[in-house]
């Protein structure tokens, strides 16, 4: 396995600490601070190991609170609000240094058959033609403000296979652009057939590029370059489909509305066979510096 995703497995792997009370430690970031798909996939994690293995995380809403420190653990505590014949819910609160970071509700189903449909996927080229993040980023560096970027990005990504469709945000600068973004992700190395660590790996890998969109929309280029600060405000996601995480995903996304500081970010990733995984909503602050 790449030693990068078993770092990554190691960091999911939380410490429990009491009943319904977990403990969890953060891998170095891009950024000073908590990457937020990381706490996202921690919490979620939390959660389901309060669930029986029957039940299937099938949606998930958070919001971010406050920054996180990197060189903190942070506690998550879980609380079982419902158990009922076929859902189950659960709300779980990210605490460091006494004050809450993150929450995030999630809910689980016992499997069964229903009525199926769903939007197609839409055209997108074969991920193994496209350039990976290693090929990729060096050819941007001189669009960095500090070009050790390159490399810290390549060191948090590690463990993921990402492949841009079309050229990133910090690619494009000062060129505005249609508010869509593809790209395909996958594990770099095959995980065990657990739903909930698919589900969980699939939530991390979330929150690395779906407010791309919205940058591109106005031409920016993203925190990279210094055109623009922002953060992750809040998180939604719905699990439709089975789907593994170490097989090619595309991450279809787009953005509807930017307004007040905010930038709006929605998404579909699906399967390479052309199943509707998952849909993502979030919202970001996405500020121009003054």
């Amino acid at each position: 396995m790449n030693k990068a995703l078993d770092a990554l497995l190691d960091l999911l792997d939380l410490e429990q600490i009491e009943e319904d009370i977990f403990r969890g430690v953060s891998r170095s970031a891009i950024v000073p601070r908590v990457f937020g798909g990381q706490v996202a996939a921690q919490a979620l994690v939390a959660a389901g190991r309060t669930v029986p293995g029957d039940r299937l995380a099938h949606s998930l809403h958070a919001y971010f609170l406050r920054a996180g420190d990197p060189g903190a653990p942070i506690v998550y505590t879980v609380d079982r609000i419902r158990d009922g014949r076929s859902f189950t819910t659960r709300r779980v609160v990210a605490v460091q240094h006494g004050q809450p970071i993150f929450h995030l509700s999630a809910s689980f189903q016992t499997y069964e058959e229903g009525l199926e449909h769903q939007a197609d996927m839409p055209p997108a080229p074969d991920p193994e033609t496209l350039p990976t993040a290693a090929q990729m980023l060096p050819r941007y560096a001189d669009h960095f403000l500090d070009p050790g970027v390159v490399d810290r990005m390549l060191e948090a990504r590690a463990a993921v296979d990402l492949r841009y469709v079309d050229a990133p945000p910090y690619g494009s600068v000062g060129e505005r652009r249609e508010p869509r973004s593809q790209v395909w992700f996958r594990t770099n190395g095959k995980l065990a057939d657990d739903p909930l660590l698919h589900v969980c790996l699939a939530t991390y890998v979330s929150d690395m590029t779906l407010l791309d969109s919205v940058l591109l929309a106005h031409g920016r280029g993203g925190w990279a370059t210094g055109d623009v600060v922002g953060a992750s405000l809040d998180h939604a996601m719905w699990f439709h489909r089975p789907f593994r995480a170490d097989e090619w995903l595309l991450y279809d996304q787009e953005s509807p509305s930017a307004s007040g500081g905010r930038g709006l970010g929605q998404a579909r990733i699906y399967t390479q066979d052309g199943r509707l995984a998952i849909s993502v909503i979030q919202e970001g602050v996405v500020r121009v510096p003054r």
